[in-house]
């Protein structure tokens, strides 16, 4: 069983910056790919970025691509998302989650275990 907790949301104006973080129990963390999905009010539940359980290959959504990077401290069991030139679009509710496989991958289909979410609204 794999138990995630993020943290770090909050409300920023466009073009500021957050660090989201995700804490994972278990001792799998280390062989499993991870993620960052995000969720708009009425939208559905959409990728944001992954990374693999290297942290040598990542991948992201082409609308956060040059402005989200991911990466992960697999001694310490997290992964982590800094965002930075935020817009009021990136407003959502942000889900860490963690895929059995090692391989980064987009598909929300693979991801077997899925934090909470922390909440981010960016304001005009």
């Amino acid at each position: 069983q794999v138990q995630l907790v993020e943290s770090g949301g909050g409300l920023v104006q466009a073009g500021g910056s957050l660090r989201l973080s995700c804490a994972a129990s278990g001792r799998t963390f280390s062989s499993s790919a991870m993620a960052w999905f995000r969720q708009a009010p009425g939208m559905d539940r959409e990728f944001v970025a992954t990374i693999s359980w290297t942290g040598r290959t990542s991948s992201y959504s082409d609308s956060v691509k040059g402005r989200f990077t991911i990466s992960r401290d697999n001694a310490k069991n997290t992964v982590y998302l800094q965002m930075t030139s935020l817009r009021p679009e990136d407003t959502a509710v942000y889900y860490c989650a963690s895929s059995p496989s090692g391989g980064a991958t987009r598909e929300r289909s693979d991801y077997k275990y899925w934090g909470q979410g922390t909440r981010v609204a960016i304001s005009s």
